[in-house]
């Protein structure tokens, strides 16, 4: 049993005697009142997405399942291929597993799969991927640190915030948790 504060996206538990990944959560202090927990959770067997508020002294079963180190390939048609690196089986995942670390997602990106019962039910991102950006305005001589910002297209597509001096063609350090900006690749 964890405390509900302990809770984290990808994590699954069990809640009224059935299995759920934790899709979102947002740690809520209100004030005088008590901290609470707001969960959105996917059902592992149904699919159906439940909403629910922890209070902090709650407590939940986490729910341990086998993961699996697979590298990323190629996406196929609504679905994207994975590689086990022990056995070198490929499996397709949709994107409803996969979720929105499609958006980091490049060709031989190592990821962890999560699996519940045999079947994948999550993948797991490293903490920061690598990223080229493929389209940004130019930066102005002189830009240095602050805390003002413009936007950059990456190699996958995604459109993140980044400081002025980074310029297109650049690779930089993203972090998959929150999507920002870490740092320039040298």
């Amino acid at each position: 049993m964890i405390n509900a504060t302990d809770i984290r996206k990808g994590m699954v538990i069990k809640f009224e005697d059935q299995p759920y990944i934790i899709v979102d959560y947002e740690h809520i202090a209100p004030g005088n009142w008590r901290a609470m927990v707001q969960v959105k959770m996917r059902h592992l067997k149904q699919k159906s997405i439940r909403d629910w508020r922890f209070r902090s002294e709650d407590r939940v079963e986490q729910v341990f399942v086998e993961v699996t180190p697979m590298e990323y390939l190629y996406p196929e048609g609504g679905h994207f291929v994975f590689m086990n690196l022990a056995t070198y089986d490929q499996i397709s995942l949709s994107k409803e597993i996969v979720g929105d670390g499609v958006k980091y997602l490049k060709s031989n990106t190592e990821v962890m799969v999560n699996y519940y019962d045999g079947e994948p039910i999550s993948v797991q991102l490293p903490m920061t991927v690598e990223l080229k950006i493929v389209q940004t305005e130019p930066g102005f001589k002189g830009a240095t640190v602050t805390n003002v910002y413009k936007q950059a297209t990456l190699e996958t597509g995604v459109v993140i915030q980044v400081p002025p001096f980074v310029q297109q063609g650049e690779t930089i350090r993203v972090d998959t948790r929150d999507g920002k900006y870490i740092e320039r690749v040298k």
